[in-house]
């Protein structure tokens, strides 16, 4: 099964969390917080503004983007867990 978002959502596919801090410790899965960083997997066509007319996604397929700890709806599609946000949900993209 695909998803599609439509307008101007995306679908972003958590990236695993670190298991080890930046001192060495490591973090048991019990108190690791979810990661706030994604890989953006599908995003929709675009905002539609009140004069009709389509605004771009500023996101592709492909992209890494950080998003707000209690961002998006949380979906499991086919054994993998999803969220699917609006745009404006985004708080950065990453650079590479």
């Amino acid at each position: 099964m695909k998803l599609r978002p439509l307008h101007d959502r995306v679908i972003i596919k958590r990236l695993e969390a670190e298991t080890k801090s930046a001192g060495g410790i490591v973090i048991p899965d019990a108190a690791a917080e979810k990661p706030i960083k994604g890989e953006v997997v599908a995003a929709g066509t675009g905002k539609i503004q009140e004069d009709g007319k389509v605004r771009p996604m500023a996101v592709k397929v492909g992209d890494i983007v950080l998003f707000g700890k209690y961002s998006g709806t949380e979906v499991k599609v086919d054994g993998q867990e999803l969220l699917v946000m609006r745009e404006e949900d985004l708080i950065a993209v990453v650079e590479k």
